[in-house]
């Protein structure tokens, strides 16, 4: 079991910058602290590939262990206000479309204070059913609700009312029907004799209730799953044709001064900010980021675009299982030395008898390179793939992985700290896609020792360069999203990692640059630069990806909500987007199959005096890479082939094609229209990996391997093999000065 986890600040950092460590212990009462230079992750004792040095730090020492408690579920928040607190009478109502009604209590607008047990909560009670509750604070506390269960995934305008004079507590929920169905309007009322229940110290909240955490830091509860759209607040008891006015009504406040809040979730996507529209101006924000740029209760389908129709998508889509910040407090920090090399670190924590690594990167001197080569760490990749359940939550996940499903240690702890989080691969507890994923929380696959999967599998070639002696400094995804070409115009060569799949229009735009000009860009994996995807300029730390339409996914996005909120670009595959990997690198992804890997044979293209630096020491004949820790072989995982109409640059040469995979490789979804009986590797020759090389107008190359495999193959034999010869004529090559020459 799990005692010791944490997480950092950030992944990527500079000299004279300051790494903040957030640590909680499950148990100890203390624990040691160190630092480490990360050269290989792979903790296989049949491999003998671990390697980590330690590092003097000023930090290192033990620390007293705690428990650092996470609030997740997303809920918004609005500041108390006098305006709150005058309230006597008033009406509460949204629209909402709950997914889990039959979950249990949830709360879709509170204004309570738990201490006290007073204020109020439209909620969905226990039985699925809309409900109002008061308290008074001296104990009494009164509910009604209208005992008929909600519909699932069904819009219904629902509302409270307390009258404070007369004691009338009412609540009513009224469906928009849909066809073939005929959900009824219900409604309930009772008599109390509380007065006035608002005259306290709180927030307003939607979908959630406030909570007090372990360590006293205020917190939320009993959140809501589903969407809300334009809620409103109004002093006195409205009618229901006042209340169907204003639910239907964009700005409600124009034609009704008893409007004390108006919100609205369709302005300021991209933020956490929520709009109070009403004079009174009673602004908040989101927490955990729910979804936003969702479509409303009034959305017509005339728009797929939240920027087009902005008035048909209000709602924002809350979830019990969101998590952005996890809010621990720092227990050390650790301010980097200007004499620190750039290369990958962690901070080892080690409590009883289990540890963990935080991993960074340290990039060089800010303006400044110290080797001329730089390795890419594929972090935007890393965070999509954060706290990944997928092999613990899909039934069919042994059919698509072709293998048992086993769990090491992290994986189970997971299982029991849902809290933590997670993946854009997963989904929510009411069976919706996740869209967001961070690494300011605990991420419990971005380390040392875990399988063998987007970081720990990228430093297989950080051990590799290790071993050759080539000099190296590192950055990362976030920096180039950052920073652009700029950052990488003064290397001479770029190296990836084995998987780097996710890009956002700036890393993209920024890599491209680079190459248009002179870079040199060894492309040493598969799967690479197939998603659009976000990140946050108001909220750094989050990834955002929508799935739309085509390309391998793990689940589907909801219809109409295919443009990404942050930057407001359509999302879905590159290649549908009309920029295609094969346009950027050569190669792009055609084929997955995790169970065996193949191998290459060399093509006529390799015998091309241009290609002639990739073979030396290389037999004509000779099978390259029937080897390796991944599958067995070079060429596996997730692969990638030349496809000329998809923009392969015309003068490339596929040097190289794999061959020997298996019945369990099967054609992506997007390289065949419909299914048939010929998809997998035993029978269609389009089931591939090709090895490309082309060279840029400045001078610059690009080669592209095609495979997630190639990366676990480099350390054979004592790293005697020839995909580690090729790697390294080709990393050699792109180190000298001397330019590339484009053919005729």
């Amino acid at each position: 079991m799990k005692k010791i986890i944490g997480y950092l600040n950030t992944w990527s950092i500079a000299p004279g910058e300051t790494l903040q460590a957030k640590v909680s212990t499950y148990g100890p009462e203390k624990y040691q602290a160190d630092l480490v230079r990360v050269i290989c992750g792979n903790d296989n004792p049949d491999h003998g590939l671990y390697k980590e040095e330690k590092v003097v730090a000023p930090f290192s020492g033990e620390y007293p262990g705690r428990l650092q408690p996470i609030d997740n579920g997303s809920y918004a928040i609005i500041p108390g206000s006098a305006e709150l607190e005058a309230l006597e009478s008033f009406t509460v109502q949204a629209w909402i479309w709950p997914t889990t009604p039959d979950k249990g209590e949830q709360a879709v607008v509170s204004y309570w204070q738990e201490e006290s047990a007073q204020g109020f909560g439209l909620i969905i009670d226990d039985k699925g059913a809309l409900a109002m509750r008061v308290g008074d604070g001296d104990g009494r506390i009164a509910e009604v609700s209208t005992g008929r269960a909600l519909a699932t995934r069904r819009w219904y305008m629902v509302s409270g009312t307390y009258d404070a004079i007369t004691g009338q507590l009412g609540v009513c929920q009224e469906p928009i029907n849909v066809d073939h169905e005929n959900h009824q309007i219900a409604s309930a009322s009772k008599q109390i004799s509380f007065g006035k229940v608002t005259d306290i110290s709180a927030p307003l909240m939607f979908a959630a209730f406030p909570a007090i955490l372990e360590n006293g830091r205020e917190g939320s509860a009993c959140h809501f799953n589903g969407k809300i759209d334009r809620p409103r607040l109004t002093a006195g008891v409205l009618k229901a044709a006042e209340r169907t006015a204003i639910a239907w009504d964009a700005e409600p406040h124009e034609r009704n001064k008893q409007i004390i809040g108006a919100w609205d979730f369709s302005k300021d996507i991209g933020t956490n900010i929520v709009t109070d529209a009403s004079p009174n101006g009673l602004h908040g924000k989101m927490l955990n980021l729910p979804s936003r740029g969702c479509k409303g209760f009034n959305w017509s389908g005339m728009e797929q675009d939240f920027k087009a129709a902005p008035q048909e998508y209000g709602a924002a889509h809350f979830h019990d299982d969101d998590l952005y910040d996890a809010g621990w407090e720092t227990d050390f920090t650790y301010v980097i030395p200007d004499d620190l090399k750039s290369g990958v670190y962690a901070i080892r924590l080690q409590a009883d008898d289990d540890e963990w690594h935080l991993v960074f990167f340290v990039r060089p001197p800010k303006g400044r390179t110290t080797a001329k080569l730089v390795f890419l760490a594929s972090t935007v990749t890393y965070m999509a793939y954060s706290n990944y359940h997928w092999l613990m939550h899909e039934r069919f996940c042994e059919v698509t992985e072709a293998l048992w499903t086993t769990l090491e240690k992290t994986e189970v702890f997971m299982q029991e700290h849902c809290e933590l989080g997670l993946s854009t691969y997963d989904t929510h507890s009411d069976g919706s896609g996740v869209r967001y994923a961070s690494r300011l929380r605990p991420v419990l696959n971005m380390s040392v020792k875990t399988p063998l999967w987007s970081f720990n599998a990228d430093t297989h070639v950080l051990d590799w360069l290790e071993n050759q002696g080539i000099d190296y400094d590192v950055i990362t995804d976030e920096d180039l999203h950052n920073e652009g070409a700029a950052l990488l115009d003064n290397y001479d060569a770029v190296v990836t990692g084995a998987h780097p799949e996710y890009y956002t229009t700036a890393m993209w735009d920024g890599l491209r640059a680079y190459l248009a000009r002179k870079g040199r860009l060894a492309y040493l994996g598969g799967n690479g630069f197939i998603w659009r995807c976000a990140l946050s300029d108001e909220m750094p730390g989050i990834l955002e990806l929508r799935r739309p339409e085509d390309g391998i996914r793990y689940r589907d996005e909801e219809p109409g909500e295919s443009y990404l909120e942050f930057t407001g670009e359509y999302g879905g595959l590159w290649r549908r987007l009309g920029m295609s990997p094969q346009a950027l690198v050569g190669v792009g992804t055609v084929a997955v199959g995790f169970d065996a890997s193949g191998y290459y044979l060399r093509k006529d293209d390799s015998m091309d005096d241009r290609a002639s630096f990739i073979f030396e020491g290389i037999g004509d004949g000779e099978v390259i890479g029937d080897f390796g820790l991944v599958g067995g072989g070079a060429s596996g995982g997730e692969i990638d082939a030349i496809d000329w109409k998809a923009g392969t640059p015309s003068h490339t040469l596929v040097v190289a094609s794999s061959e020997g995979h298996s019945e369990n490789t099967i054609l992506c979804p997007d390289e065949c229209g419909f299914n048939h009986s010929a998809m997998n590797g035993t029978q269609n020759p389009n089931v591939r990996a090709d090895m490309t090389f082309f060279e840029t107008p400045g001078g610059g190359g690009v080669f592209s391997v095609g495979s997630i495999a190639w990366a676990g193959s480099l350390s054979h034999n004592n790293y005697d093999n020839n995909i580690s010869r090729i790697t390294g004529n080709v990393i050699r090559r792109f180190l000298d000065e001397k330019p590339f020459i484009m053919p005729n």
